[in-house]
């Protein structure tokens, strides 16, 4: 969605080809500074986690082989084919994880939970419900039954929620298991010393945050390509060196060797094996910081074939060093070159925290967009990829919850149990996720989807399986933190679904606003109110509050909803959709905002002027398009609401209209009417229409006001215990604790009118 700097329309396509491809050349050099420190740092711990268990019984070389071979395929079917061929094909408009997966399923069934999110996207081109007439009809079955159930797409949502809060589990205990990993080169006798080093990396880590991903990447990613150097040739160097015949242990007749000696001790020690894979999510979930061929270009040609070969490498030393599991990686070094690779690996595992903690950001932003988390604070570091963002609140939360696993634990093995059912959790939920998106968005064969399902069900859940034996030893970390942030988020749902309900059953009836007549019974003063609402039909309660307590009210009333639909982005020519709400000589008008989950909403004063000028925009509409207005035969629903586009209004098409159509709209409350048809220009019908636009643009003149409710949410005191609690003490102390909604609207607070309303849910 970026567009391309300095590429005008005359440019070839050999040259797009070349500007292309060097800036994916270049956003793939920046990936390896953020996308793959974690992954590029797992030889650091894998092979000493697999065999520090019940494995240690078969310290012997045709199980070494065996464990380089698991890796092996491993690698290859996880991260090179499913994510790399497969499911970052899925990218949604260059958005990657769990929830633009869930976005993508959502804009092709009605799968959504968010209030009246249909009306939201209306005539929303990059958004549409259901499947093309090509679907199978098997496919569209599922369809419609996943619609019908509310519970199955409530069960949707949670498994999406799980995935998410798992990953951002991930967050916390990558930077943990990748510090503690670097700093274990030195046997220190003093634990204090190391964990006050790892402490100190990491708020340094954390506090480099703020610099944003593209300065954090060039600093970060040199060093992640100096440690692909040094793991690729020490690995070759031990491959030549040790044993050369490692090189057989590429074929899978090992792995079945393996488990046949191994047994269940093999199985259990799978737990150690899959951190081999660990930060493979994030190369999905960081797409919108990069782009989806860097990304691949990026593991194919070089982190693939250094893990590989590093793997080789220290498979090839214990094969013949089988007393020195318990620091393989290290011990595999020679000797000249151990502090050279000892500062460069604490370094590069430094940076393995970046990836995850960048895919946090990016995950959380996705939840707030949808309506599943608080509002947080939201800075976009890059002016030129949007997807690249900070948030302070979660960077400082995720740093005090890792110091605390680093100092809590203290030990590599039981961080890497935790570490490895968060990672392994996520990868099984996107598998689930990306065989809906092959049925419903991809519309492929619903056998196909299946054969997907189960191919890497089967080996995620052996993983997975393997990793729940790990619970007791430290696997209930990562499922503790998933169950907090789960609970944030759905008390956050929760409570803003129950609050839209309470609006939507109470908001004033039009006609009592029809019966206060044109004047509405009260002074009509200069300027234009923006009443803000979640309501995208009918008036709100907002209003008859207002009134009630202050009669007077500007002479243009629009009622404002802000949606976020699920898509990354949508158009500025569609971001406005207008509608009339009461008859013309009332001047109540509606205005839907639509953003997608990856927009800026920016602070740059242009907000005010662009709606006004829809606004105005949809008056002229309504001359040409009559069926644009309500009917004021039937004033009691709203009127038909249209999407303003600029480009509309300044088309010089030659239209034909009626004077009939030219009642007054703002100003005039008289009618002047005719019957005779005339052809005019566009210019034509503007300087029939001067008395309206520019009236428009006086009452902006006269001042605009924001007006908004400053709610207090409360359970009613008939409700159950739990409801008390979640709606009382949870919804209560999140809603004070995060940014207020003027804030996250960019609404000028010399402007604002907050109006006090109790919702009793």
């Amino acid at each position: 969605m970026e567009p391309e700097s300095g590429i005008g329309s005359s440019t070839s396509p050999c040259q797009f080809s070349l500007v292309t491809l060097s800036r994916n050349l270049l956003l793939a050099y920046q990936s390896f500074g953020v996308v793959y420190g974690d992954l590029s740092t797992s030889p650091l711990y894998v092979y000493s986690s697999a065999f520090s268990g019940k494995l240690r019984n078969h310290h012997n070389q045709e199980a070494v082989y065996g464990a380089f071979s698991l890796i092996f395929w491993t690698l290859t079917f996880v991260p090179l084919i499913k994510y790399v061929i497969i499911v970052m094909s899925a990218d949604d408009s260059g958005e990657g994880g769990t929830f633009a997966l869930y976005s993508l399923l959502c804009r092709h069934a009605k799968l959504s939970l968010l209030p009246n999110q249909q009306a939201a996207d209306e005539e929303l081109s990059s958004y549409r419900y259901g499947p093309s007439s090509a679907q199978a009809a098997s496919s569209s079955a599922l369809r419609r039954f996943l619609e019908k159930h509310k519970r199955l797409r409530t069960a949707l949502l949670l498994v999406v929620l799980f995935g998410a809060c798992m990953l951002i589990g991930d967050g916390v205990l990558t930077s943990a298991i990748s510090v503690l990993s670097s700093v274990s080169g030195i046997q220190s006798t003093e634990s204090k010393l190391t964990n006050g080093n790892s402490a100190l990396i990491l708020v340094g880590l954390f506090a480099l945050q703020h610099c944003g991903t593209h300065r954090v990447a060039f600093m970060f990613a040199p060093i992640v390509i100096i440690w692909l150097l040094f793991i690729f040739s020490i690995g070759l160097y031990n491959i030549i060196y040790w044993n050369p015949k490692i090189v057989y242990a590429l074929s899978p007749h090992y792995i079945v060797k393996f488990f046949r000696e191994t047994g269940k001790d093999g199985w259990l020690s799978l737990g150690g094996i899959l951190l081999s894979i660990t930060g493979t999510e994030a190369m999905f979930a960081d797409l919108g910081h990069f782009t989806a061929l860097s990304i691949r270009l990026a593991f194919v040609f070089v982190i693939y074939p250094c893990l590989v070969v590093q793997y080789m490498g220290q498979a090839a030393f214990l094969s013949m060093n089988l007393d020195s599991f318990s620091n393989s990686f290290y011990a595999s070094i020679p000797e000249p070159f151990f502090w050279p690779v000892f500062v460069v690996a604490t370094l590069a595992a430094i940076v393995g925290s970046q990836a995850v903690i960048t895919a946090t950001f990016s995950i959380v932003k996705q939840c707030h967009a949808l309506g599943c988390f608080p509002r947080v604070k939201v800075v976009h570091t890059s002016k030129h990829i949007y997807g690249q963002i900070y948030i302070p609140e979660i960077n400082w939360i995720l740093m005090v919850l890792t110091l605390a696993v680093t100092i809590g634990f203290q030990d590599t093995t039981l961080i890497g149990n935790a570490y490895g059912l968060a990672c392994m959790t996520v990868m099984f939920i996107t598998t689930f996720l990306m065989g809906l998106v092959i049925v419903f968005v991809w519309q492929r064969n619903f056998f196909l989807a299946t054969f997907f399902l189960l191919f890497f069900w089967l080996i995620e859940g052996t993983y997975l399986s393997a990793a729940l034996m790990k619970v007791p030893q430290g696997g209930w970390l990562p499922l503790a933190l998933s169950v907090i942030f789960m609970l944030i988020m759905y008390i956050w749902h929760y409570g803003t679904r129950r609050k839209y309900n309470y609006d939507l059953h109470n908001k004033v009836s039009l006609k009592w606003v029809l019966g206060l007549g044109p004047s509405l019974g009260i002074v009509r003063v200069p300027g234009i109110g923006l009443i803000y609402s979640e309501l995208t039909t009918g008036v709100p309660s907002i209003f008859s509050h207002f009134v009630t307590n202050l009669p007077a009210f500007h002479k243009v009333l629009v009622f404002v909803c802000v949606k976020s639909v699920p898509v990354p982005y949508v158009s500025p020519d569609e971001r406005f959709l207008i509608g009339r709400v009461c008859p013309r000589p009332y001047r109540m008008y509606r205005c839907i905002v639509r953003y997608g989950y990856k927009d800026i909403q920016r602070d740059d004063g242009d907000f005010e002027n662009l709606l006004v000028q829809s606004v105005a925009e949809f008056i002229q509409m309504e001359a040409v398009e009559p069926h644009y207005s309500s009917s004021e035969t039937s004033p009691s629903v709203d009127g038909r609401m249209a999407v303003i586009s600029t480009r509309d209004i300044r088309s010089s098409m030659t239209l034909t209209v009626t004077e009939q159509d030219f009642v007054s709209v703002v100003d005039d409350d008289s009618i002047h009417s005719g019957s005779s048809s005339k052809s005019i220009t566009l210019q034509s019908l503007r300087s029939m229409y001067e008395d309206d636009t520019p009236s428009i643009r006086r009452r902006q003149e006269a001042g605009v006001a924001y007006i908004m409710g400053h709610s207090y949410v409360k359970a009613r005191r008939n409700s159950s215990f739990i409801k008390k609690l979640a709606i009382d003490i949870g919804y209560s102390f999140l809603r004070k604790n995060c940014r207020g909604p003027s804030v996250a609207l960019n609404i000028p607070h010399i402007s604002l009118i907050e109006v006090g309303m109790i919702y009793y849910v």
